[in-house]
């Protein structure tokens, strides 16, 4: 007998629902929100508010693309943590009472979890044991991934994250938001060996970003200072080698993770994993080492609920099944 599951993503600010059936994709519907633009970040009660006015057409939409009626549904896939409070109340909920209606299993996913077995959702596939660099506005983790269900983190940052050092370094250009996109699309025609920023020396498999943060706010601030039109005039060098910097810092600590625990089938998720330049360093990286590398499509790489469809599949098969009691949580261990 197929498999549907309905899965719905509102941990931040896209409203998404997917469709799947025994693991394939057939539907990733995504609503953005333009609202926050203005206001140079995600604002959590107007992020809450467009979820509300978003999540029926959404999930209408998917079940039309699918070619799917509710009735077939098997199980509710949902994100419950972690991320913006108010956006997850709106999934959870929702989640919760199609769960009910329709007398179907509820299944509670956990946001960067999904984002690994984002991997999972098109061929070619990694083979377990695999190692996953998830890099995101929130988060920068290696996990080392034994099976759909069993993950660790074996690094982690220990201040900001990745996704974040783009985004706070392209405001410090005076670039609008979401900023990390735009470094990568001006970082395509510049130099990036031209300017030289520091990599932090942090042990282990763990990252840092903040001391590159306010090394850039410095070099602006000097710079600026002799000729207040240095950034217009540079500004495609300063994004490339300001992305050069950050990718490097992400894929050392990969490469050493990777020669730590001898595994072979590296993979990377989450929103920055979209990045050309990180893409492209990812790829040459494995070649260079003979290692097997795996990038999400584009849409799966930022927040989507084909990912938690994916991540709900494989909680249905180990029947890892959730309460309506379940509550919503910002933040979630491991």
């Amino acid at each position: 007998m197929n498999t549907f599951i309905l899965a719905i993503e509102s941990s931040c600010d896209e409203t998404s629902c997917a469709i799947c059936k025994d693991g394939i994709i057939l539907s990733n519907i995504i609503a953005n929100q333009k609202v926050h633009e203005q206001y140079g970040g995600v604002v959590p009660e107007l992020a809450s508010r467009a979820h509300i006015q978003n999540i029926v057409p959404v999930i209408d939409k998917a079940l039309a693309t699918a070619n799917c009626q509710l009735s077939a549904i098997h199980a509710i896939a949902f994100t419950q943590s972690p991320g913006l409070i108010g956006s997850l109340l709106v999934g959870s909920q929702f989640a919760k009472s199609l769960s009910l209606s329709l007398q179907v299993p509820l299944i509670a996913v956990h946001h960067m979890q999904a984002h690994v077995l984002a991997n999972l959702i098109d061929a070619p596939r990694p083979s377990f044991p695999f190692l996953c660099l998830t890099v995101s506005g929130g988060h920068t983790q290696i996990v080392l991934c034994e099976s759909p269900s069993k993950m660790k983190v074996i690094g982690e940052t220990i201040d900001d994250a990745a996704g974040e050092a783009f985004d706070k370094s392209a405001k410090l250009l005076g670039l609008p938001y979401p900023g990390g996109p735009l470094i990568d699309k001006y970082a395509a025609t510049g130099n990036a060996d031209r300017f030289k920023f520091p990599e932090p020396q942090v042990p282990g498999l763990d990252f840092s970003f903040s001391g590159l943060k306010t090394a850039i706010l410095y070099f602006l601030q000097e710079h600026t200072h002799d000729n207040p039109d240095f950034v217009q005039q540079n500004l495609a060098d300063i994004c490339a080698s300001i992305q050069k910097r950050i990718v490097s810092i992400l894929l050392n600590k990969l490469k050493k993770a990777a020669l730590q625990t001898g595994i072979k089938d590296l993979c990377i998720a989450g929103g920055v994993s979209a990045n050309s330049g990180l893409r492209n360093a990812f790829t040459e990286m494995g070649k260079r080492n003979h290692w097997n590398t795996f990038i999400p499509k584009f849409e799966y790489c930022t927040d989507n609920a084909g990912m938690i469809a994916i991540t709900g599949y494989y909680k249905f098969l180990d029947k890892n099944f959730s309460s309506l009691s379940i509550s919503a949580s910002a933040r979630a261990e491991w």
